[in-house]
């Protein structure tokens, strides 16, 4: 009976703690430039590569299919994998500390991006400015996730029932 209750919790924790990320991402992405620049770019990108396809007599069809599929694998990302699988490894070792939660979840939501990059690029020094910003933006969105589900579900883990 136990097992259920936590799987209950588990995922109402991420029920709530995955659109609170995402809320974090939006209002942040709203204030911070570097973001938005990063939204532009990300969109003119792909406006580009659309027309380039079509004034070269490439495929005449907009491919939305391929655009949904490739923006929900960016939100489960960033938003849905961090909370889950911080939220599973404090539920199977029992973690209650809002540290856990909140701080584990900020730093793998950062991570993601960086763990993706060309290693040449880690060797050549410091962040950019607007790097560090939207790492920061990305930190605190994990952050604000792992929190909420800490406040739903976390601070009860490990404690019998």
């Amino acid at each position: 009976m136990r097992f259920f209750g936590r799987a209950v919790l588990f995922c109402l924790g991420l029920v709530f703690a995955i659109p609170a990320g995402f809320m974090t991402l939006a209002v942040g992405t709203l204030i911070e430039p570097a973001a938005r620049e990063l939204v532009t770019e990300l969109g003119l990108a792909g406006a580009d590569a659309v027309l380039s396809d079509l004034w070269h007599g490439g495929p005449a069809a907009f491919d939305a299919a391929g655009v949904l599929v490739g923006l929900w694998a960016l939100s489960a990302a960033l938003l849905i994998l961090p909370p889950a699988f911080v939220a599973l490894v404090g539920e199977i070792a029992g973690f209650r500390s809002f540290a856990w939660y909140g701080f584990g979840t900020g730093l793998f939501t950062a991570a993601l991006p960086w763990l993706g990059r060309d290693w040449e690029r880690w060797s050549e020094g410091a962040m950019l400015g607007a790097e560090a910003r939207i790492t920061t933006l990305l930190f605190l969105t994990g952050a604000a996730a792992g929190l909420t589900y800490w406040l739903v579900a976390g601070r009860s883990a490990g404690r019998d029932q």
